[in-house]
């Protein structure tokens, strides 16, 4: 009988191959929220894309402002996407798109009726928008977004979501991570841009290695990574990096 393929690890690693009967999303909630970075308040839930595909994106606004209910959002939409369709809401059931000279796509807007707009912050809302991600693999999309919220007096309110880094004082952008396309089993990279944070980029990976060297994002297989002898922690990536990963 032929032996499976399975690229060149160390053997002593082999215990990477079982299966977690996690969601493989929860590593990426999780992340969401970690210590060490800014997290947006109106984050992509859907996870990380596919370079080159047809995505549904969807965003969630998790509070209004400041205890006032939410009236409208707008994303912006980074260069590079394409084939734009905004997913009506049913709570902020108004829809708006604008383009720019060339009939691109470059933002969304939902909102709601004033008479429709709740007398406190209770909710929570699911935005989405069905889009081609750029065939840009191991790179950050952001998507700047304003969310305007209507106090019990009527008066408006706005928050900025539209930080791409750690400025302070500057609400974080939504962050979509673009990955290649990738299959259960065994996946081989070349990885063509600096990647800083593996969390983000392989949060659904069971593990990612390069060389001697390895990374998790599940915590209990982190923690056996580092009790292995011999087993290096994986920190970043630098360009034309070459990477095993197993989803």
């Amino acid at each position: 009988m032929r032996r499976a393929f399975s690229p060149p690890l160390p053997n002593r690693c082999r215990f990477v191959a079982f299966r977690s009967n996690a969601s493989p999303w929860a590593p990426f909630f999780f992340g969401l929220f970690r210590a060490g970075g800014p997290s947006a308040q109106v984050p992509i839930s859907s996870g990380p894309a596919t370079a080159g595909a047809i995505e549904k994106i969807v965003f969630g606004v998790g509070h209004g402002c400041s205890g006032a209910d939410t009236a409208s959002v707008t994303i912006e939409m980074p260069p590079g996407v394409g084939s734009v369709r905004p997913i009506p809401s049913s709570a902020l059931d108004g829809l708006a798109i604008e383009r720019d000279d060339s009939d691109t796509v470059v933002s969304v807007t939902w909102e709601r009726r004033t008479s429709a707009v709740l007398a406190s912050d209770m909710a929570f809302y699911e935005l989405a928008v069905q889009l081609r991600v750029p065939n840009q693999p191991f790179t950050t999309l952001f998507f700047p977004t304003h969310q305007t919220c209507l106090g019990p007096d009527g008066e408006p309110s706005t928050v900025h979501w539209v930080g791409v880094d750690d400025t302070p004082g500057v609400e974080p952008a939504p962050a979509l991570f673009v990955m290649p396309a990738r299959y259960p089993g065994w996946n081989r990279f070349t990885v063509p841009a600096d990647v800083a944070d593996l969390f983000a980029f392989f949060s659904d990976a069971v593990i990612v290695w390069r060389g001697e060297a390895a990374f998790s994002a599940n915590p209990t297989l982190a923690e056996l990574l580092r009790q292995t002898s011999g087993v290096e922690s994986l920190e970043t990536l630098s360009v034309g990096d070459v990477v095993w990963v197993r989803y």
